[in-house]
């Protein structure tokens, strides 16, 4: 029920153009947001190989790129499954699949150390015969029949993808299958002659944040241009996008209308004679289906009648009564001032859900008997995070539950609901020595007097002389929370190094709920730089680092976190890691998918708005007489989600006003992830703490 993909690469291209006839603002450094155009590229390969000769040439590098690599591909780790019909699917990728396999076993095979597995696509080879750099998106396969699949595929790791329609029992692509060439959109199975269908259909049918404005439904063997209209929205929403929920035997065609990133509408279709009803939830509000119920998470207090329901509450009712009229909840979970709900899983008889309690996970189970609703509390271990994933919700009780921690490598279970029984399938070995390392929590009080968590990571006994290595990490953004999970990467190129890695919980994020989130949100942004500021002179006050000693580290939303931390205290890092970042805040919204979050920022168009993001936005507050620590920014040319713009012209700004101690790396493909394949993702790793170990440490 997220918004969906939407747009071509060249229509990426062409709005980043017209963005920059629409308002330059003066910008010196605009034509580095012409994202492959020639000279912006030669200026990216220029300052990657000024990057590349620096940090490839600290003490240990090609050490720690293979250590990164060999975990990225090791045999050992855990093949995440999904059943469709009678198989378990997993995609795999490792030294000899680059660009990775997608396989299948049984669960008897599953269940031994070294199941035999057979392969249903082979990336590589697709890729070599088909001369395209494809990258696995994923496959959506038409339920119960379970025969054929609309796989979808990224060139080079970019949002926008192809979709092709798969035959599972033949192997191979349905030739004159549906087809959609690429674009940020998708298709979704209604049956299997029938799809749903949202995607670049010309000119107007995209929103101004690049998604999808139009729902059409597609008939095999009829041209894409015959598909008819289901639901238009607005220009200025998000996106639209339809599926089919396909639920314990009721099948529910449901139209989503995102208006903003947290605002949005729901419709149900009728199968026969295509008329939609809108399910009269408040637009704040999010909801699922499972089986004869529909849930309800309001991310608002929500008054029905006398009775006002809390924001990040979740809500059952009956479907039938509700669109009869009916207005009669069972609250099934309801938080507290640090309790969230962290997710939920249906298995055919119970409702598994999951609480984020001071940053840890706790799991119950819900259960109809007799017209009443019954929880209990299933015994999982603690402080930890917990994931759960129903095997198959029309068959039984089964599901997947995993477990970590930041020192304990983690174990996949297969479980049952209504049993504390389990069975581990799975368990990723240790890719660290972490004997001697301790995990502890703090409180940091922020500017105005909030308490705000964050874990510590660290050798046991550090010494408190303020001269530890300590890198920490923040995001703070979209309900987004960052829990306790085994980073192999990070034990094996800082922990192991004796660095202290601390993880930052500050508003913005998910941690507690809604209200944590929607603190930090639009005026009230500052709030979340307040927090992460607070976290660093704590760990200052209590001697764990240093100014000297303290990296820090973020991607995309926690890219502009980054960016801020830069130009307002710079006095408080040794050194800035900058990953896919947001930073022009002016132009945010003008470039790529920027549009559809103003909900989270603002929208720099009005002048009441710009006054606030303004004061933080990187990009407009670097100034020529500051003394900044040093950089690296990190981000990928095919990062159709964040524009590559953001931190290309961060660094030529930095190089104009005569700061140096400056490093760039652009990967050439990759997409927001910042990487297509392991090799990729390990070397961009390698740069990152090569950067911090020579910055921090050396």
């Amino acid at each position: 029920m997220r918004a969906i993909k939407a747009m071509t690469m060249a229509a990426l291209m062409a709005a980043a153009t017209v963005a920059a006839q629409e308002r330059t603002d003066g910008d010196p450094h605009l034509w580095l947001e012409e994202v492959t155009g020639e000279t912006a590229l030669d200026w990216v390969r220029a300052r990657n190989k000024v990057s590349q000769a620096a940090l490839e040439a600290t003490p240990g590098f090609e050490r720690l790129e293979a250590d990164l690599l060999e975990i990225l591909d090791s045999d050992e780790k855990i093949p995440y499954v999904r059943k469709i019909g009678d198989h378990y699917y997993n995609f795999w990728q490792d030294r000899q699949h680059v660009r990775g396999i997608w396989r299948r076993t049984t669960l008897a095979e599953y269940r031994k150390p070294e199941p035999r597995w057979e392969t249903v696509i082979d990336l590589d080879a697709l890729a070599q015969a088909e001369d395209e750099n494809w990258v696995w998106h994923g496959a959506a396969c038409r339920k119960p029949d379970y025969d054929r699949c609309l796989v979808s595929l990224s060139r080079g790791g970019a949002d926008a993808d192809v979709t092709r329609e798969f035959d599972l029992a033949a192997k191979s692509f349905v030739e004159d299958g549906f087809f959609l060439p690429e674009a940020k959109g998708g298709a979704a199975w209604i049956d299997r002659d029938t799809v749903f269908v949202a995607t670049d259909f010309g000119e107007g049918s995209m929103t101004s944040s690049g998604y999808p404005r139009i729902l059409k439904l597609w008939k095999r063997g009829t041209p894409l241009a015959a598909a008819s209209t289901v639901f238009e929205g607005e220009p200025t929403d998000v996106s639209v996008a339809g599926f089919v929920a396909d639920t314990q035997g009721r099948r529910y065609q449901i139209v989503y209308r995102g208006i903003t990133f947290y605002t949005r509408q729901y419709f149900l279709r009728d199968a026969g004679s295509g008329e939609l009803t809108r399910v009269e939830v408040p637009e704040h509000a999010e909801l699922s289906v499972w089986g004869p119920w529909l849930l309800v998470e309001p991310k608002e207090d929500w008054t029905v009648g006398e009775h006002t329901w809390p924001q990040g509450a979740l809500l059952v009712t009956g479907v039938d009564e509700y669109l009869a009229g009916k207005r009669e909840f069972e609250v099934l979970y309801e938080p507290g001032p640090r309790k969230s709900l962290a997710g939920y899983e249906g298995t055919r008889d119970h409702l598994l859900v999951l609480e984020l309690d001071n940053v840890t996970d706790r799991l119950y189970e819900w259960k109809v008997q007799d017209g009443q609703w019954w929880r209990r509390r299933v015994a999982v271990p603690a402080l930890g995070n917990l994931g759960v994933e129903a095997v198959d919700e029309d068959a039984g009780n089964d599901y997947f539950l995993t477990y970590t921690d930041f020192l304990t490598p983690t174990s996949l279970y297969l479980a049952a609901s209504g049993s504390d029984g389990r069975e581990r399938l799975k368990e990723l070995p240790a890719y660290f020595d972490a004997t001697g390392v301790t995990v502890s929590q703090h409180e940091a009080v922020s500017k105005d007097g909030t308490r705000v968590p964050y874990f510590q990571v660290a050798p046991e006994g550090i010494a408190p002389d303020g001269d530890n290595p300590t890198l920490l990490y923040g995001y703070g953004g979209f309900e987004i929370a960052l829990t306790p999970s085994y980073a192999a990467s990070v034990g094996r190129g800082w922990l192991s190094q004796g660095g202290v890695y601390v993880l930052a919980n500050i508003r913005g994020g998910g941690e507690f709920g809604p209200a944590w989130h929607r603190a930090a949100l639009k005026h009230n942004r500052q709030r979340a730089y307040d927090d992460f500021i607070a976290i660093a002179q704590d760990l200052i006050a209590r001697k764990v680092t240093s100014p000297r000693r303290l990296g820090i580290q973020g991607g995309s939303n926690g890219g502009l976190l980054m960016g801020v931390m830069l130009t307002q205290r710079p006095d408080l890092w040794g050194a800035v890691v900058i990953q896919v970042p947001l930073l022009d805040m002016r132009r945010y919204n003008q470039l790529l998918a920027g549009a559809s979050w103003m909900g989270e920022y603002g929208n720099p168009d009005v002048p009441e708005e710009w006054a606030f993001i303004s004061k933080y936005s990187p990009y407009q507050n670097v100034k020529p007489d500051v003394d900044y620590p040093p950089v690296l920014f990190t981000t990928s040319t095919r990062d159709d989600r964040v524009h590559p713009g953001h931190a290309r012209k961060m660094m030529a700004r930095l190089i104009e006003l005569g700061h140096d101690d400056l490093l760039y790396y652009e990967n050439i493909e990759g997409g927001h992830g910042g990487a297509a394949n392991n090799a990729q993702r390990a070397y961009m790793q390698a740069l990152a703490y090569a950067f911090l170990r020579r910055e921090l440490v050396d």
